[in-house]
């Protein structure tokens, strides 16, 4: 979702658009997930930008740390899905009570908040 965000992708969901532009709303960027943008940019699996911290300052994007809170919520979740990235964004919107916007069908399992991006 983020890199379709900062490249205004017309692929997002009109919907999710909306919300991250709202300046109503608090639109928050974790960590894991540009940990793991860098560690697939680096691979040659991902195109992202070089200045990608930048880029997420400059667009207004609040930065969600990774707490032990974070770290003990995603090892005590369901096996539903394996994946430690995805994992730990269910954690932080389990515990922050937020809304995760994504694609993965698999992470309805959780019952977590939801915008299809």
């Amino acid at each position: 979702m983020l890199l379709w965000a900062l490249a205004d992708d017309p692929s997002l969901n009109p919907e999710a658009r909306e919300a991250i532009v709202d300046p109503v709303n608090d639109v928050l960027v974790s960590a894991a997930s540009v940990w793991e943008i860098s560690i697939k940019r680096m691979l040659g699996r991902l195109s992202a930008p070089g200045d990608l911290l930048r880029q997420i300052e400059i667009s207004g994007l609040e930065p969600l740390s990774i707490t032990l809170v974070h770290a003990e919520a995603a090892g005590a979740l369901p096996r539903h899905h394996d994946d430690p990235f995805d994992r730990m964004l269910v954690a932080q919107t389990v515990s922050d009570g937020l809304t995760l916007v994504t694609r993965d069908p698999r992470l309805d399992e959780y019952r977590i908040p939801v915008l299809r991006a």
